[in-house]
């Protein structure tokens, strides 16, 4: 019986290694820097610095770890009580390092360069995000699971939304193309090109950006261009909840085929300009704002007009 005891104390004691090497051991992560992240062990004390960032992880089952978040991040509501470490293209540096962080996780093209080389010479590892398209929305879940030692939540996550995008994909994809203007703001009249996110929800969609080739990421635009392109359809966001009252101003341009049809959209921009899992939910309504149009093309070549 002591000899049965003695081999089970001993086998204890090597779990107990193995699961103590498991808990520390080395973490390797690619990010869109093209570097590889090293961390020594899952990060515990993470400072987010995109309001997109703090809600994928959350996704992904680390936002108990979160210790500071930028401005705006707002989603879940717990993220609103995250300490707050300036803006995501203003970070507060000192506000950063006073919060001594294992992780602070990135955006590539929203964060100044110089602001994350100066958290790296600091000595805090820096984790680099940049999703341009939606299928990148759960790989960056998968790699945040990763680094945080929530896998098994953010994989999970990661296959929701793999399935929920294929069953958009399969819906939608190979419906009659629809011509789309996406307006981010009215003054300056601002758009996107083809690169950006939401013009992968439009293709996902069906649609097609009439802007899509401009070589600027959030380019400016004229009406005259607007009205050359004659989209089919007008998607807006603007700041918030609401439907920006801007939107009904193209109704007095009655030359534009979106205006006669009546094809002018408001989706939430929480739900279709931030890289997170939401994305679908604004995905959904603008494939469904595409439908309704094809259904009012299929109407007025009816009817005649």
């Amino acid at each position: 019986m002591k000899r049965i005891l003695r081999v089970a104390a001993l086998c204890l004691a090597a779990l107990a290694m193995l699961d103590g090497v498991g808990a520390h051991a080395e973490v390797v992560v690619a990010d869109a820097s093209g570097a590889s992240l090293r961390l020594p062990a899952p990060a515990r004390r993470i400072v987010s610095l995109a309001p997109h960032l703090t809600e994928l992880l959350y996704a992904a089952g680390a936002g108990e770890k979160l210790v500071g978040a930028v401005d705006y991040s707002d989603f879940p509501p717990a993220a609103k009580n995250l300490p707050r470490v300036g803006g995501y293209s203003r970070p507060d540096l000192e506000a950063i390092a006073a919060l001594q962080p294992d992780l602070v996780v990135a955006w590539q093209s929203g964060n100044p360069p110089a602001a994350l080389d100066r958290l790296r010479a600091l000595g805090i590892p820096v984790y680099v995000s940049q999703p341009d398209r939606i299928a990148d929305v759960a790989i960056e879940l998968e790699r945040l699971g990763h680094l945080t030692g929530s896998e098994a939540v953010a994989n999970a996550a990661a296959a929701r939304f793999r399935q929920r995008l294929a069953s958009l994909d399969r819906r939608y994809r190979q419906r009659p193309v629809v011509a789309v203007f996406y307006q981010i703001w009215k003054q300056p009249l601002m758009t996107i090109n083809d690169r950006q996110i939401i013009s992968d929800a439009i293709r996902l969609c069906g649609g097609r950006n009439v802007f899509g080739r401009l070589p600027v990421l959030a380019p400016t635009v004229t009406v005259e261009a607007v009205l050359a392109g004659n989209p089919e359809v007008i998607v807006a966001s603007g700041m918030g909840d609401e439907r920006p009252e801007w939107l009904d101003d193209w109704r007095r341009w009655t030359q534009l085929t979106a205006v006669r049809r009546n094809n002018l959209f408001f989706i939430p921009p929480q739900e279709i300009q931030r890289h997170t899992p939401r994305l679908l939910d604004g995905a959904e309504k603008l494939c469904q704002a595409l439908e309704m149009a094809r259904e009012r093309r299929s109407s007025a070549r009816s009817g005649g007009n």
